[in-house]
């Protein structure tokens, strides 16, 4: 786990440190329009999404995963084998979509792909070695990282990602870390080059999803609470 968090960190210092030296080659030009707020206002939904979606993989899987004991198949690992890494590429989608150019999005599949998925082969190998009855029939009904529209809507939301507060208080400070800096860059280049009240009115819808996002994660918790106790 430390040397994951080191390399992880190494990433993130050195894009951090080629964004800061060439803010222009990389920040997305602001544009009036519609497709500028709909750009904007999927960014939020996916950095909302992908959180919800690694609060309730590391949760779930802390809560029944039996200190590694226990294979799990149920709540969000009954949509994707990696919950934890489909939040995470989320959340990259969404701040490139929000505050980078398309050169950028580029980029960031490309090294998401070559760390990740590196990583997913490696776990899945162990697994494949702690559960050999059951992992290779998981792994025939349960897509790697991106699940089916189908099981999508089959189900409730609630049944594939259960939450709690608990888990939520949890990883609350990096998730608002990463969404107010990202609203606040995004939001200084805006006020910067269109006005303060051109930007107040297009953040609009951003804003709404942010509170359509909190209905959800009250809606997911109460849901979890009620199936925990049938």
């Amino acid at each position: 786990m430390k040397r994951r968090l080191k390399i992880n960190g190494a990433i993130i210092f050195l894009a951090v440190s080629l964004i800061a030296l060439f803010p222009s080659f990389f920040f997305r030009k602001a544009s009036e329009g519609l497709s500028d707020e709909l750009i904007e206002m999927f960014g939020i939904a996916f950095i909302l999404l992908g959180q919800i979606f690694r609060v309730s993989a590391r949760g779930y899987k802390t809560e029944h995963s039996g200190k590694g004991s226990i294979f799990i198949q149920t709540g969000p690992y009954a949509l994707v084998r990696n919950p934890m890494y489909l939040g995470i590429l989320l959340i990259g989608l969404g701040i490139v979509m929000m505050l980078f150019n398309s050169g950028v999005l580029v980029v960031f599949l490309s090294i998401f792909v070559i760390r990740y998925l590196l990583l997913i082969f490696k776990e899945e190998k162990k697994l494949k070695v702690l559960f050999p009855a059951d992992y290779p029939l998981y792994k025939k009904k349960i897509p790697r990282l991106l699940p089916s529209i189908q099981m999508l809507l089959e189900k409730d939301v609630s049944e594939y990602l259960p939450l709690k507060f608990s888990w939520l208080k949890k990883e609350l400070g990096s998730i608002l870390a990463v969404l107010l800096i990202t609203i606040f860059v995004e939001s200084w280049e805006d006020i910067k080059n269109e006005g303060a009240r051109v930007y107040l009115r297009e953040a609009i819808p951003m804003f709404i999803t942010v509170i359509l996002f909190v209905i959800l994660v009250i809606y997911l918790s109460i849901r979890t609470r009620e199936l925990s106790k049938k």
